[in-house]
């Protein structure tokens, strides 16, 4: 943590390290799958293989961070903070939906290469292979040290926030929520005797307080609040007015410094509200979507890391840089020239429409926004709240 009372937060949207890249890890879940078109995760590496050349087998935990690693050692942020989109389990009982996603828990030490303090578990696929499979991740990230947000044994533990302690009495809250629109199925809610995840019943007012209420009981002087949230569509820019108001109001009324949104399989827009950040979708980081076609306009194989700087005293944001990076033989690696240029335009563009910019740096992006400028207040529906500093 710097000497003048400033942290910073890696962020990034979804690793997920199940199926196809579980496979060219020391340790592999049966590749069976249940899928459609595909009913084992080998095709996934065969594909990827097709696409972009041969993949060692197996590979060492460092190997699917690639570039990042260096990143992040370079960075040296004080918490990273990831969308954990996958079971940790051999468990053979997979729910009855189109895709399910796990990785062996041997493979545990993938997250801790990267030194990953936080896993966020609100997400449509933490469940694929039922409650077993939620109970064989908890495990398994508790053995390795890592804090979970988002789902739990319970209500009240998905519901808890994860405490990172930062030294010096400060601390990060990272509360976790995932939204019916990014595909969670309803029975995955955790009940005050079930396990499952935190799941909003929706946008409204109600659910605002709710969330006000759970930072409340756990907030005090000097913490840096996140709301990571897993909500809408995998593709397309738009941003839905209700993810918006959601998000202002959840910064006015829950007093959430850092609204972290993922689901998207490409990154979306960055909106910096009362000097808060909005990442409204974070995109990809680890997948195994390589070969795949369709939608190759939205070129999800490029990725974003996200490093934020936050002031202690104020929880305004201070600094946003971004290092653009691809997803290449389920390896980062650092982008092609008119790659970085093709994203740099995207997001600047996406950015834009809330007020943003986006300049290039030796390293990558860093945002622009007018810290000074007034926002209007959240619409009527979700009520008068106090505004904040």
């Amino acid at each position: 943590m710097n000497g003048d009372r400033q942290l910073t937060l890696f962020v990034c949207g979804d690793v997920m390290t199940g199926r196809g890249v579980d496979q060219i890890l020391p340790h592999s879940c049966s590749p069976c799958l249940h899928e459609t078109f595909v009913k084992s995760a080998l095709t996934y590496v065969a594909l990827a293989e097709r696409a972009n050349g041969p993949i060692p087998r197996p590979v060492g935990y460092e190997y699917v961070w690639g570039e990042a690693r260096g990143v992040l050692a370079r960075v040296q942020p004080d918490a990273a903070i990831i969308n954990l989109e996958t079971s940790v389990t051999t468990s053979e009982g997979a729910e009855p939906k189109a895709i399910n996603y796990r990785m062996h828990p041997g493979n545990g030490p993938v997250l801790t290469a990267a030194g990953i303090d936080c896993c966020v578990l609100a997400n449509n696929h933490v469940l694929d292979w039922g409650r077993t499979g939620l109970h064989d991740t908890l495990e398994t990230l508790a053995g390795a040290g890592i804090r979970v947000a988002g789902a739990g044994r319970d209500l009240d533990a998905a519901s808890a926030p994860a405490l990172l302690d930062m030294g010096d009495g400060a601390r990060v809250l990272v509360f976790a929520f995932g939204a019916r629109d990014s595909g969670i199925p309803p029975a995955w809610a955790a009940g005050p005797a079930r396990p499952g995840v935190h799941l909003l019943p929706d946008f409204s007012k109600r659910t605002v307080e709710r969330i006000a209420e759970l930072v409340h009981r756990s907030k005090r002087a000097g913490d840096v609040v996140v709301a990571s949230v897993h909500w809408g569509s995998n593709w397309g820019f738009h941003v839905p007015e209700p993810h918006r108001r959601f998000a202002h109001a959840l910064i006015d009324r829950a007093r959430i410094d850092v609204v972290h949104g993922h689901s998207s399989h490409h990154p979306k827009a960055i909106e910096v509200y009362r000097g808060r950040p909005i990442l409204y979708g974070c995109g990809e980081f680890l997948d195994d979507y390589e070969g795949i076609r369709g939608y190759e306009e939205f070129r999800g194989d490029l990725v974003l890391m996200y490093f934020l700087t936050v002031d202690l005293g104020t929880g305004r944001l201070v600094q946003l840089t971004m290092t653009p990076l691809q997803i290449r033989n389920f390896r980062l690696v650092p982008t092609s020239p008119s790659d970085r240029t093709w994203l740099h335009q995207m997001i600047d563009r996406e950015c834009h429409r809330f007020g943003g910019r986006v300049r290039l740096e030796d390293e990558g992006f860093a945002l622009e926004w007018a810290g000074t400028r007034s926002r209007p207040s959240p619409p009527a529906e979700l009520g008068s709240f106090p505004q904040r500093g």
